[in-house]
């Protein structure tokens, strides 16, 4: 088959194609998960939101186990309150499969549903190239997303990655789709109200598995209104605000003080931003950094872990004000890691691990920075995409890059752009309406 009938043959049967290439991706996310991630043990964050699960499916409410007494030399568990979307989803899954069962390995149950939600994510990474390049385009990303391998594997894990990946990316589309196209708003042009307020919601429920998503609403929000639109960032806005702010009065009553959404974020904050933070990676990665932490905790040993934020971000901010070059630095560090995987937190990884996610981010990498030169040059940037990109790049820098991160938006992302250098290359016009 030459060049030019394969390029026809991907233009006239994308919607075939995209969906046999979910159901490609199901069955490499189920084979991964049952014939290679087995028995594998559970990750700290991993048994927390299986807890968190178990006790909400078994009517005890989105809380941890009581911990039984420590001795009072003992450094006290950190147990950070929660965002509340992906312990929900666990409950709501793990309820057809033993819920009250304590997990020691990621339950099947949670596989299975997971596996289906990634071959979701493929469809929606397929549509995505349709809407900003071409039919082939998407044909390609679909078929790309269906066997890149961190994308298969995250879904074998009981972590919010692979929830948060499908409901983000369903967001750009759906903003690609329904309101791209009517910023600036044109004279007697409709308002896309409902498609504004219905983006702002799955916004705000992308929010509540990862709260991550609340840059992505403020980036939007400004670019809306440096686009002369500012109705469109108010039904925007307050779909998202509908959605995330019930659970903000909830948390903010638990915590008596302000919490957006959910306390884990001062930790995250002072770990990307302490003096010997290395620029990549958790407190696992950064063993002095972990020492660290445990010397704080001593001196706060009265406190819990929610009464304990806002000390780690003043500590955080002390730190900044006292050597601001030094966090320059850093700022730095982080933006080349976000990039390049070679960071701490890789060197942890098993060797097969590590060199598949490197090689197959790699290539992402370079073909997707091709084809962005590409989207560039023809002035046709899809906007709910990129600043869904920028803003998981601006967590990176506010926070710390780490491979787990980058894989819901960055990687998805990487791919759509490398299929438009690769459709471009072959000779396959760009079909779709142009973003503004």
């Amino acid at each position: 088959m030459t060049r030019l009938s394969i390029g026809r043959w991907l233009q006239e049967r994308p919607r075939g194609l995209i969906a046999a290439a979910a159901v490609l991706g199901l069955a490499a996310r189920l084979a991964f998960g049952f014939l290679y991630w087995v028995d594998k043990p559970l990750t700290h964050d991993e048994r927390e939101y299986l807890e968190l699960a178990r006790n909400l499916a078994t009517g005890h409410g989105l809380r941890y186990d009581a911990l039984p007494p420590q001795p009072p030399d003992e450094v006290p568990l950190q147990r950070f309150d929660r965002a509340p979307g992906y312990p929900a989803f666990l409950a709501a899954v793990t309820s057809f499969g033993g819920a009250d069962a304590i997990a020691h390995s990621t339950p099947s149950v949670v596989k299975v549903a997971q596996a289906v939600v990634g071959a979701i994510g493929v469809i929606v990474i397929g549509l995505l190239a349709v809407r900003m390049w071409s039919p082939a385009a998407g044909a390609l990303a679909a078929i790309g997303a269906a066997v890149y391998p961190p994308l298969v594997w995250i879904c074998a894990y009981a972590l919010s990655e692979a929830l948060y990946s499908v409901l983000a990316l369903s967001c750009a589309l759906l903003l690609l789709r329904a309101v791209d196209g009517t910023v600036p708003p044109k004279a007697g042009q409709r308002l896309p109200a409902a498609a504004l307020a219905l983006g702002g919601a799955l916004a705000g429920i992308a929010a509540l598995v990862r709260p991550v998503m609340v840059l992505f609403v403020g980036l939007y929000v400004v670019w809306l209104l440096l686009r002369r639109a500012p109705a469109h960032a108010a039904i925007f806005a307050l779909g998202a605000a509908i959605v995330i702010a019930p659970w903000t009065l909830r948390s903010s009553e638990r915590a008596q003080r302000f919490v957006l959404i959910a306390t884990e974020g001062g930790v995250t904050f002072w770990t990307g931003n302490h003096p010997l933070a290395r620029g990549d990676g958790d407190l696992s990665a950064n063993p002095q950094l972990k020492d660290a932490d445990i010397e704080l905790r001593k001196r706060h040993r009265d406190l819990d872990a929610d009464a304990l934020e806002p000390i780690y971000y003043r500590e955080a901010f002390r730190h900044i004000r006292a050597d601001p070059a030094r966090w320059v630095a850093l700022l730095t560090r982080k933006l080349v890691y976000q990039w390049i995987p070679i960071g701490p937190s890789y060197r942890q990884l098993s060797t097969l691990y590590a060199a598949t996610s490197i090689a197959s981010y790699a290539v992402a990498l370079a073909f997707g920075l091709a084809g962005l030169i590409r989207v560039v040059r023809e002035r046709r940037v899809p906007a709910a995409l990129m600043l869904l990109a920028a803003s998981q790049v601006l967590a990176g820098l506010l926070f710390f890059p780490q491979e787990r991160y980058r894989i819901p938006v960055i990687d998805p992302v990487l791919l759509i752009f490398s299929v438009v250098w690769l459709t471009s290359r072959a000779g396959g016009a760009r079909s779709g309406p142009a973003p503004t």
